[in-house]
Formats: structure tokens, sequence, C-alpha cells
């Protein structure tokens, strides 16, 4: 029975900590939730209250950069950037509504990427980005060019809405090579159509691309999760430290005294 209450004053103990820290929302998940409602309200087509939830967003970022400037650079300007041509697309009585959708979309991504430090939410569009460039590819080899132009077109739509994300969470290198291949065949699209040697850059964005989500899914796990786990082994070992202790304790009193054991 104590061991009982002494694993479970263990686990209060030890949890107490973890359950503060998961109730209380940090400034920058505030920000990530107030970007998901304004893509939400957009997504149903209420414009009005999708502009006001992006304006609260500028009040919310600009407070947050004053007093504690969590942001680097190159963050401050992709949001910046994303929130403006969100802003627009809320504003706008002329914009169609998929575009309207793609720019939440584009500005719900980045604030993501910023708010997530592991599998942030860009990765998911892998599927779509990859099977859309290798029917392009497919095209190219088969010399469809009719083909290749409708997929290589919407790879290119899909890839320019995680583009911000991805600013944010790859290295400049790794973009500018992609950026770089991706331009060559955007400029010489009858080439690479057309000529097999042209196709070996189709090869190599697709290996980079491949690379790029590779390395996103091998992130590190959440922090929080190895507080668990370290939570939790800590207990497991002090639970068995003491029974273990309970257990010696008992088989040496029944040494000192046998007649003891007889007697029960």
């Amino acid at each position: 029975m104590k061991i009982k209450w002494f694993l479970l004053i263990a686990i209060v103990i030890m949890l107490a900590p973890m359950t503060v820290s998961a109730n209380e929302e940090t400034p920058i998940e505030k920000l990530d939730h107030i970007s998901d409602e304004a893509l939400q309200m957009m997504k149903i087509h209420r414009y009005e209250d999708a502009k006001k939830l992006l304006d609260y967003f500028s009040e919310q970022f600009t407070s947050i950069t004053n007093e504690e400037s969590p942001f680097t650079m190159d963050e401050l300007r992709v949001i910046t950037v994303s929130h403006d041509e969100a802003l627009e697309a809320a504003e706008s009585s002329s914009m169609e509504y998929e575009e309207r959708v793609t720019r939440l979309t584009k500005f719900r991504l980045a604030v993501d990427a910023i708010a997530t430090s592991h599998q942030p939410l860009w990765t998911e569009m892998k599927d779509q980005i990859m099977t859309a460039f290798q029917h392009a590819r497919q095209a190219a080899s088969s010399g469809d060019s009719a083909d290749f132009h409708s997929n290589f077109n919407t790879f290119l739509s899909l890839y320019n809405v995680i583009y911000p994300s991805m600013k944010i969470d790859v290295s400049a290198e790794n973009i500018q090579r992609i950026d770089a291949r991706i331009n060559f065949i955007d400029e010489y699209r009858s080439e690479v159509v057309n000529d097999v040697k042209s196709q070996e850059e189709l090869e190599g964005l697709e290996l980079d691309l491949k690379k790029l989500f590779e390395n996103m899914d091998e992130d590190e796990a959440d922090p929080s999760l190895w507080w668990v786990i370290i939570s939790t082994g800590s207990i497991i070992i002090m639970t068995l430290s003491y029974v273990g202790w309970r257990k010696y304790q008992g088989d040496t009193d029944m040494r000192k005294n046998p007649s003891r054991d007889r007697k029960n």
C-alpha cells in the first residue's frame, strides 16, 4: 500500500511542471493560432473576419517584436511580406477565391514554421508537390509538351505556397540550388521536353526535392517529448529502486530473525 502511495506522489511531483507548462500559451503560439483562424475564415468566405484577425495579428506581432525581439531578420521579412499579401487578399473585392486562400495558406504556413520546432505544416504538402513534379517529368520524357507545361505549372504553384516557409526552415544554400534548377527548367521548357540531356536537370531537381523533405522528416523530436521520456523514466527508476530497497530490507530482516518467518 505504501508503495502505491509513493508511486502516486512521485508522479504528481514529476508531472506537475509539465501540466502548468502545457496550459500556458506562448506569444508565438498565440500568433500561430490567430493565423490559423484567419485562414479558416477565408476558406468559408468570411473575408471581413479574416481581415480583422489579420489586423489583430499585426498588433500582437508588433507588440512581441518591440518587447522581446524573438525573431531573426529573415523571419521578420518573411512574416511581414506574407502578412501584407494575406491582408491584400482579405481586403480585395476582385481577387479570385482560390488566390485569396492561397495567400492566406502561405501566411499560415510561414507563421507555423516559426512557431514549430519540428515537422512544420508545410512539409505535409510533400505528396502534392512531388506528384505534380513527377507527372511533369514523365510528360517531358514522353515528349508531351502540353502535359509537361500543365504539370510543371501546377508544381510551381504548389512550390510557391511553401516557399516563404522554406526560407525560414531551410538553409539559403539549399534554396538557391533548388531555385537555380527550377529557373533553368522554367526558362528552357521546350529544350527540356525535346532534349534528353536537358532532362537531367529534372532528375537533379527531383533528388534535391526529396532531400529537402527527408531532411525535414529527420528533424529532432520535440523537446517536451524528451521531458516526458526523462520524467517517466525517472519515476520508474525511483519506484523500482524503492521496491528493491524494501525487498532487500525484508530479506535482511528475515535472515536476522529466521524464527519470525516460522511463527508466521
